[in-house]
């Protein structure tokens, strides 16, 4: 199969192998690494054809471009020699299009006219055609890689026929710093659109965030087509403290009203969505409890509380009822998502979840699991003191599911208050 260049953008290193991956699953093209490193912006696949490159790249969201894969060298003497024996038979095709040349290079730096001798270099290829700097027929653009902070010539060299831009733009359509309604805990809008990306979502498919808070995952759902849903134990977050606020407004920003289904105040344990398979992707960042603990809808000692009438209306129907709630084990709230994402994912339906984890032994959370999930992908954005990670599953058709293996899921933890249920919280409070 052909070979392309994919010119990544570097950081978030650790997410866009994953991203690409999952791209490719969504539009079922067969995609191999025949070199990939977290340390380079710079991997080579191989795809079946521009088309498919195009279907994989046009929407990810940490990929610059793609480019068909002309020649690649140590140095330029070994890319002409690379170029002529790949693609000399091809050179006629082009002949009379109209054609550009660029220069890209990473961890160092060419000047005008050293990029100007660069692309004199490939006189060779015969292009009669006009230069035309916009909406060239060809675009072929020189790729260099230098070694960090070591001066002289790069150490890697590629020329790529460019095929696709990636789908950076939405980062800055829905970029935080324009949105009409945010709050500290609204996910950044690049992170968001990978998450979405992860769990793949797509028209046609129903999306859902148990944690749904200012939007930030629906709206990014929603760009890719996604029906999307949510839910908030905290109905003000969804609602927003000022009139035109909340969760529908980034929703109109967008113009995404034909996309938004519906939110509803409601705890993960306590949900009023139908039980059934039906929601195709579960996308979230649930609450770390560090500021306030986690909570869960109920009383303490796990009893009920007598319906109350204020002026002939029961209380608990009235506008701003706050109902009662009681801390909520970390490690459960991890099971709970689990057990729900598999009794609500359709067969091959993904769930991307958030979750910390502390550079310190002693507070080292485990990867949680669950026997009708597989693991499909770790991603972890690090932080100063401690870093969190974003966790992809994908939920196996029953026939594929292991009936062998037990999983018993942690309802009941030792402690009564959010620091004796919650070891992060602890650590970070310390």
């Amino acid at each position: 199969m052909p070979e392309y260049l994919v010119r990544c953008v570097q950081q978030h290193e650790s997410f866009r192998k994953a991203e690409l991956e999952s791209l490719a699953t969504l539009a079922g093209v067969e995609m191999d690494f025949l070199s990939y490193s977290e340390d380079t912006p710079f991997a080579i696949v191989t795809l079946p054809s521009d088309a498919a490159a195009r279907a994989i790249i046009s929407r990810s969201i940490l990929t610059m471009g793609i480019y068909e894969l002309w020649g690649s060298g140590t140095d330029h003497s070994s890319l002409h020699a690379s170029v002529t024996s790949r693609t000399a038979s091809r050179w006629a095709d082009y002949a009379q299009a109209s054609f550009r040349f660029s220069v890209d290079a990473f961890q160092g730096k060419r000047g005008s006219a050293a990029q100007r001798e660069l692309i004199d270099g490939f006189r060779y290829l015969g292009f009669a055609g006009p230069i035309r700097m916009k909406d060239a027929e060809l675009h072929l653009c020189i790729f260099e890689e230098y070694e960090l902070f070591v001066p002289g010539e790069p150490k890697r060299v590629f020329l790529g026929r460019w095929v696709a831009d990636g789908g950076r733009k939405a980062v800055v359509t829905y970029d935080l710093k324009k949105r009409r309604y945010i709050s500290t805990t609204s996910m950044d809008a690049e992170l968001a659109l990978v998450t979405a990306n992860l769990a793949m979502a797509a028209p046609g498919k129903v999306f859902f965030d148990p944690f749904v808070g200012t939007g930030s995952f629906s709206v990014a759902a929603a760009h890719y087509g996604a029906v999307a849903v949510g839910s908030d134990i905290d109905g003000r977050s969804i609602r927003g403290k000022a009139e035109g606020k909340g969760v529908v407004a980034n929703f109109r920003q967008y113009g995404l009203m034909g996309r938004f289904l519906d939110n509803f105040v409601s705890d993960l344990t306590n949900t009023p969505l139908r039980k059934g398979r039906w929601l195709d992707g579960i996308i979230c960042d649930p609450p770390y409890g560090v500021r306030e603990g986690l909570k869960v809808l109920g009383r303490k000692d796990g009893g009920g509380q007598e319906a109350v009438m204020i002026e002939g209306e029961w209380a608990h129907l009235r506008d701003g009822y706050i109902p009662p709630k009681k801390p909520y084990s970390f490690e459960a709230m991890l099971d709970d998502i689990l057990e729900f994402s598999t009794e609500m994912l359709v067969d091959e339906g993904r769930m991307s979840m958030w979750m910390p984890t502390a550079n310190d032994e002693d507070v080292e959370i485990a990867i949680p699991s669950h026997p009708c999930l597989q693991l499909v992908s770790v991603c972890v954005q690090p932080f100063n003191k401690w870093s969190r990670r974003l966790l992809t599953y994908r939920r196996m058709p029953d026939a594929e599911v292991d009936k062998s293996v037990a999983w018993t899921k942690r309802t009941k933890e030792h402690g009564s208050n959010a620091d004796e249920l919650n070891a992060f919280r602890r650590k970070v409070i310390e």
